[in-house]
């Protein structure tokens, strides 16, 4: 496959168009992706190369490791482009799929170099990573994800929660927020964030 996916000219519809003819021009892609059509591949790229960076960046923090991912879930849909079941769906949320998958692979490698440092900075031999489930780590993603999606002041009393071991009370202070405020958005929240969850599973285990 040749790389030098910006030099293709073909461009996707206007944003402005009409919903069929978005859909329309999915399905001319995918088909030119189980084709193999070079071409197509590049307007898939060029059409959905920014979500899944940005989907990237915002699970793991890291701009670097972000492209990484980014570039992994191309070469993946590419080389496994005969897994592409469009009756199942489609290509976009097929992509989101496999971005997900790339971005929970990488925070487990993460988890595992940061078992190895802090085995290493303690002298230790190499620890046998128990670590999180790939389960318990989609659920790291998603909610992350959905996490900064929230209100800003939704998203810090979960943060102070989630993050920081803080109880009701002591987010009430840290914050000078009423108490009844706190439980709030407390409440809100994770109202959002179990859907999220549950909405993420379903997608994925779909895909």
């Amino acid at each position: 496959m040749s790389t030098q996916l910006r030099t293709v000219t073909s461009a996707p519809p206007s944003a402005g168009g009409a919903p069929a003819e978005e859909t329309l021009y999915e399905e001319e892609l995918a088909r030119g992706l189980l084709a193999a059509d070079e071409r197509a591949f590049a307007a898939i790229y060029r059409r959905w190369g920014s979500l899944v960076h940005t989907m990237a960046t915002r699970s793991l923090g890291d701009t670097h490791e972000a492209e990484d991912v980014t570039q992994q879930v191309f070469i993946g849909a590419w080389r496994g482009r005969h897994g592409f079941r469009p009756e199942r769906g489609p290509l976009g949320a097929w992509l989101v799929g496999i971005t997900r998958r790339k971005i929970v692979d990488a925070l487990a490698a993460r988890t595992r170099r940061l078992a190895l440092a802090e085995a290493a900075g303690h002298g230790a031999g190499p620890a046998v990573a128990g670590g999180a489930g790939p389960d318990d780590v989609l659920d790291r993603v998603l909610l992350v994800d959905e996490l900064s999606r929230l209100p800003a002041r939704q998203r810090q009393v979960l943060c102070l929660a989630f993050f920081h071991d803080l109880t009701q009370a002591q987010i009430a202070e840290r914050t000078g927020l009423p108490l009844g405020t706190v439980k709030s958005h407390t409440r809100r929240g994770l109202y959002r964030l179990r859907a999220a969850l549950e909405q993420g599973r379903a997608d994925t285990h779909a895909a």
